[in-house]
């Protein structure tokens, strides 16, 4: 059977590995496995929320409000803008898919860090269109300048902070970057892990109403699924001037999200405080990793995310550090598919971060 030739060029999307995976084919118990590939928020979801889907449970065999009214007021007043410049997807990647599709075509170009989220390039490579990338792995403004001269292209991508790196961008760093872009080139600010980054630094932090009034060609994404702790309801969310929004919603479907996402959203958002500490207590435990890679000698870059990504030198090689971690029942990143011999590894709660460290000089010995 013949499919869109496009297809031929694309990857498929490597998810982090499931629990149940590692529990079939290395017979761990399921107790005993310590997931940190997918950065999920390892305290779980607020109490609120668990609570609010118990209470709607009877509720499933409806549909969700379409309009979304509730959740889109309650982002609306978070964020300073007007229900009309929001529109809810399952997972950001849905509305970055939107836009895409919106955009771009075979005769299209996007730009983007040679390492970032994968489906950017995933999505774009759908529509035929060609993908540019910078030479360095992080984000370096100087080269998506040059890069933007030369090739024109219709869409720009931004990940700030940058999965699955780590690494973000100062605000008025961006800001200078963004003046340069002409207003028909729809340039995508993805803030999956912002809540993270402005916690730790406020040079980080992006005013979104301040954002898309300044520079009306820019989409901002947000989502519930990492510092909100509901990866599993998948909602996401795109923020930009009326009139993007309203093309996005000519490819969105009806019911885009379910009936459960939708409560759990609007409760989450309820409970900021529970989300604020979520967030110190990853800062804290990322400080053990970073002390960890510098008593081992390994550079890691500086995250502003619940992640960090560390690199290993000759003496090691990360496919065969993480295969021997998951045997163990502990589940983190291998960046050999970045062509980076280097670990993505989620930042847990402090005993599973222990257990971590004690498996990790276990596998670091065996393989010396």
């Amino acid at each position: 059977m013949k499919f869109n030739k496009v297809l031929d060029d694309v990857k498929i999307y490597e998810a982090g590995k499931p629990i149940e995976l590692v529990v079939r084919e290395y017979g761990v118990d399921p107790k005993d496995i310590i997931k940190l590939a997918s950065n999920e928020n390892p305290y779980g979801t607020s109490p609120k929320v668990i609570k609010r889907i118990q209470e709607i449970s009877q509720n499933m065999y409806m549909y969700p409000d379409d309009s979304m009214f509730q959740l889109k007021e309650s982002l609306a007043n978070k964020y300073n803008v007007e229900s009309s410049n929001i529109i809810i997807g399952s997972g950001s990647d849905q509305i970055l898919e939107f836009a895409i599709h919106a955009k771009c075509n075979k005769n299209s170009k996007i730009l983007m860090a040679k390492t970032t989220f994968a489906m950017y390039e995933i999505y774009g490579k759908q529509t035929g269109a060609t993908i540019i990338k910078t030479e360095d792995a992080q984000h370096n403004l100087e080269q998506f300048s040059k890069l933007y001269k030369e090739h024109n292209p219709e869409m720009v991508f931004l990940c700030l902070p940058n999965n699955p790196l780590g690494e973000c961008l100062d605000t008025k760093d961006v800001y200078e970057f963004l003046k340069e872009i002409d207003s028909e080139t729809l340039v995508i600010i993805d803030g999956a892990y912002s809540e993270y980054a402005k916690y730790k630094d406020e040079n980080k932090k992006i005013i979104v109403d301040d954002l898309i009034s300044k520079f009306p060609n820019v989409l901002y994404l947000g989502t519930f699924s990492k510092a909100y702790a509901l990866g599993g309801m998948r909602v996401g969310y795109g923020i930009g001037k009326k009139d993007i929004i309203q093309n996005l919603y000519k490819l969105r479907p009806p019911f885009n999200i379910t009936t459960l996402s939708l409560a759990a959203a609007i409760e989450a958002l309820n409970d900021e405080e529970f989300v604020k500490e979520c967030i110190a207590k990853n800062f804290e435990e990322m400080k053990r990793y970073e002390d960890y890679a510098e008593q081992k000698g390994f550079e890691y870059i500086p995250s502003y995310t619940n992640f960090i990504t560390i690199k290993f030198d000759d003496k090691y090689i990360s496919s065969e550090v993480a295969q021997n971690l998951l045997q163990r029942g502990i589940i983190v990143r291998d960046l050999t598919s970045y062509s980076m011999n280097a670990i993505r590894i989620t930042i847990g709660k402090k005993e599973q971060n222990t257990k971590v460290f004690k498996q990790l000089d276990e596998v670091l010995d065996i393989l010396k």
